[in-house]
């Protein structure tokens, strides 16, 4: 009898070690179930090379939203699925970004969409790729072909260049006349190669802005980044004594290297930029605040008014003194990644470009103008752009005016 009594007992013991077993391997399964897998979104930037630290401050932005989205639960539409950023490098050639595009859709096959890729030329040879593999593609980059080939998975946040230029002009004109009392009425342009920069300049030019404007265009020069003489460029511009110059430079090198020549040559004209190479933290590091006070530039983007804490934290997390286009940019791209992620309810690539192709989100709090909506080429409707001035040492945000951080002053001592 006790014998039998100690067998029972054995079963027992076993039948309820099992049990406890299994019910450890229930709850585990469910825990797995509850944690649903990560959404693999891009980000391919130049993070090595010439263009390096542009696209290094592209990551910087990108994981700052990262980490906001996850914090506040993730995709809700798939479970509070977190996000998992992927960095591709797409080096500082488009022969190399072209090359990291193909790497980036045969090696990370989850990759739902991405964004990038800086400089406009590189964005036109990276969407060549994720078009054929219909990754869907964001873009902070400005060039009017990027979105104009009838791509349908490209989307476009900033204002295309010729836009920008078609805005830029007529503001820039009205603050000189408002500052100055007279209206400027020659222009010289000196601008580099690559294919944002001669977007620009061809709306001024072919697209009749400067007849519009009634601006005579008397030194009209281009060169290839990087320089590595300004002498002749400023010459020209001092010889030909213009009301204002347009400089076009995308490397911070080449903007160092002119304006320190325009200085030793005494050139004093106003001088308005596109793009931000004008504005980067580095340009500080060879050209004193003095020299660069009223300095302009228009821009698709700047870190504004109302994303204190957004600047506040690049400034804890990555001793960034300031928040530029790269950054604001791409943690926007990130969010407009959410919100398609969202409304596809499901890390498909189709169903994401499809959920892109008709996001209706209304204003944003991280692009100036319009609204988060594409229309049928791909382009954000009602972008505008952003102008920033150097004022006392910092590029701040002077337009438009909802977005101002500070009150425009027309550059004067140049």
């Amino acid at each position: 009898m006790g014998k039998q009594t100690n067998s029972t007992n054995r079963r027992s013991a076993i039948m309820r070690a099992a049990g406890t077993a299994l019910g450890l391997l229930g709850v585990a399964g469910s825990a797995a179930a509850a944690d649903p897998a990560p959404v693999q979104v891009g980000l391919i930037a130049p993070t090595s090379g010439l263009y390096a630290r542009f696209g290094q401050v592209m990551k910087m932005g990108a994981e700052l939203a990262v980490d906001d989205i996850n914090r506040k639960g993730g995709i809700q539409s798939m479970g509070g699925a977190r996000l998992k950023l992927v960095v591709i490098d797409s080096g500082d050639s488009t022969e190399k970004a072209k090359s990291a595009a193909q790497r980036m859709v045969s090696e990370y096959p989850d990759l739902s969409v991405a964004t990038g890729a800086y400089l406009s030329s590189f964005t036109l040879a990276v969407t060549e790729v994720t078009e054929r593999a219909k990754l869907p593609m964001l873009t902070l980059s400005y060039s009017d072909q990027i979105t104009g080939r009838g791509f349908k998975y490209i989307f476009q946040t900033s204002a295309t260049a010729g836009r920008q230029a078609d805005i830029a002009l007529p503001s820039i004109l009205d603050l000189a006349e408002k500052a100055s009392g007279k209206r400027p009425q020659t222009v010289a342009i000196v601008t580099d190669n690559t294919a944002a920069s001669l977007s620009t300049v061809k709306a001024m030019k072919e697209g009749g802005l400067l007849d519009k404007y009634k601006l005579k265009l008397v030194v009209d020069q281009t060169f290839t980044p990087p320089l590595s003489d300004a002498s002749s460029l400023v010459q020209q511009v001092r010889s030909r004594k213009p009301d204002l110059l347009f400089f076009l430079p995308t490397v911070i090198s080449d903007s160092k290297l002119l304006l320190e020549k325009m200085n030793e040559m005494n050139v004093r004209i106003p001088t308005i930029g596109f793009g931000i190479a004008i504005a980067e933290p580095d340009v500080l590091a060879t050209i004193s605040p003095q020299l660069l006070e009223g300095v302009m530039s228009a821009v698709g983007n700047w870190g504004a008014k109302g994303q204190e804490d957004l600047i506040r934290r690049m400034k804890e997390q990555y001793k960034e003194p300031w928040m530029t286009q790269n950054a604001i940019s791409t943690y926007g791209d990130m969010w407009i990644m959410k919100s398609a992620l969202e409304k596809a309810g499901k890390a498909d690539r189709e169903a994401v470009a499809t959920a892109l192709r008709g996001l209706d989100e209304g204003r944003s709090p991280y692009f100036p103008g319009g609204v988060v909506k594409f229309d049928e080429l791909g382009r954000r409707i009602g972008a505008t752009l952003t102008v920033i001035q150097w004022q006392k040492g910092v590029p701040v945000t002077v337009f438009p005016e909802e977005n101002a951080v500070a009150k425009a002053l027309w550059p004067t001592g140049r």
